[in-house]
């Protein structure tokens, strides 16, 4: 008998996790839409510029997958704590946050400070006519070492904004990031090029901007938050004390590490692909980062519904809403592969138009609406993939989800890219095809871990118990 996924009870769920979702594709939306935008300006200062700040913008994104998976794990336990009503489990999980974004801040700064050039002399294997390797590195860390600053207002937003939609509240870090994303705009545009009696400084000017609009953000969401304590009870007293009982500490450590340890490696392992991708030469960079621009203002749609989806079913199996979980697992992950299906379209139509908002060689333009119609296809694949990830780890299968993600990541895709560029002539957008491809395997493997049922755990129950 076929199952189907649009009943009366499924649409109840999917706008349950829509109403979780929304806000937060409409802010990523609207961040990415800035990533796009900034792309665009810092695009108008010539190929090198545009270069060095797409190679900082892949060392920053690994930092930035860092972050997230640290206060990931605490958030599996915060969102099963919600559900069975533990407000001090909130609190406790909220300081463990602060101590892993402390600990991301000071490994990743000091790796930033001291390996800046050799970080960004990966990404300069390749080889162009038209691009000169020494001035794209000056760019690089001009654009790099002021961006650092930016590194602590960042991680302390998403430590609030994470907690925040643990419990419900979605639609206020939303507001906190537009507010951030109108701040980065107007300076990128008074900054960049000099207007309205502001210096002209370039990808200097593009840091600047980006880093304020942190600070703005950060102090919007922290005083929106405090503001309302009675709401968030778990914000009562939170700061009294960092110290959190061993007991609590042990089991968050355990689920939190595996997590940590993926996002990190999994955002090096898309870093290296790029690197790997560069052999067939320089002009792949800046290519990748045009398409990356798009393709990520769309993303956010199966970004945000994985991160719902994982929300949902962690508040209802800390609630002990396990009838007929399985069936909901799934049949949100395929809400989300149709949602993702969409974006599909709109890609291919803008592909052809898109590159042509960049002031730099016809070669890199080109390379760009390939790249971005091939990733159109891959899109509702990803969407379902993404969804699968977070409800596995909903029930703290984050060792699970460590060799699904970036155990696969480097074991199979890095490794087969790597194969191909070395031993092989096949022109990037093969090497590409190919190493999107292999997500078909991984889909495969977490159909099977969601049929089982591993990921079905009560975490905090049975704590308690």
């Amino acid at each position: 008998m076929a199952v189907r996924f649009f009943t009366k009870e499924d649409k109840k769920l999917y706008n349950r996790a829509l109403a979780l979702a929304v806000p937060m594709m409409i802010q990523n939306g609207i961040t990415n839409a800035v990533g796009l935008v900034d792309s665009l300006m810092v695009g108008k200062l010539g190929t090198e510029s545009f270069t060095g700040v797409s190679i900082c913008g892949q060392l920053i994104f690994i930092f930035n997958l860092a972050i997230f998976g640290a206060i990931s794990g605490p958030g599996i336990f915060g969102a099963q704590y919600f559900g069975n009503k533990d407000v001090e489990g909130i609190r406790k999980t909220f300081r463990i946050k602060i101590w892993f974004v402390l600990l991301c801040l000071a490994l990743g700064i000091t790796i930033f400070v001291f390996g800046d050039e050799w970080l960004i002399n990966l990404y300069m294997r390749g080889e162009s006519a038209e691009l000169d390797p020494v001035l794209a590195m000056t760019k690089a860390k001009e654009y790099l070492h002021i961006m650092l600053i930016g590194l602590a207002p960042f991680g302390i937003t998403q430590i609030y904004a994470s907690s925040l939609r643990e419990n419900n509240e979605s639609t206020m870090p939303m507001v906190a990031g537009l507010t951030s994303v109108v701040t980065d705009v107007v300076l990128n545009y008074f900054l960049i090029f000099g207007k309205f009696g502001f210096p002209a400084l370039g990808v200097e000017g593009a840091a600047i901007a980006t880093v304020i609009a942190r600070f703005v953000e950060m102090t919007v969401i922290i005083v929106w938050a405090h503001a309302r304590r009675k709401r968030f009870p778990f914000l009562q007293g939170v700061y009294r004390t960092l110290l959190v009982e061993k007991e609590v500490f042990v089991p968050v450590i355990r689920k939190s590490l595996p997590i940590f340890i993926n996002e990190f490696l999994w955002a090096a392992g898309i870093a290296k692909l790029t690197q790997l991708y560069s052999n067939r030469g320089l002009a792949v960079v800046p290519a990748i980062g045009i398409s990356n621009a798009l393709t990520n203002l769309l993303n956010v749609v199966f970004v945000a519904m994985g991160s719902a989806v994982g929300i949902v079913v962690g508040q209802m199996l800390g609630a002990g809403e396990t009838e007929g979980i399985k069936k909901k697992a799934l049949s949100l992950m395929m809400f989300t592969a149709f949602l993702s299906l969409g974006l599909t379209a709109i890609l291919l139509v803008a592909a052809p138009y898109f590159p042509r908002a960049y002031q730099t060689q016809e070669e890199v333009k080109s390379m760009a609406t390939m790249f971005i119609m091939i990733t159109a296809f891959y899109f509702p694949l990803w969407g379902f993939l993404n969804a699968q990830y977070f409800i596995i780890r909903s029930g703290g299968k984050t060792l699970i989800t460590f060799i699904m993600d970036s155990g696969f990541t480097w074991a199979v895709c890095v490794l087969g890219v790597f194969i191909v560029i070395r031993f092989t002539d096949l022109p990037i957008f093969a090497v590409y095809v190919i190493a999107q491809s292999l997500d078909f395997l991984k889909v495969l493997f977490g159909l099977y871990l969601i049929n089982k049922g591993v990921w079905i755990t009560n975490l905090v129950r049975k704590e308690e118990a």
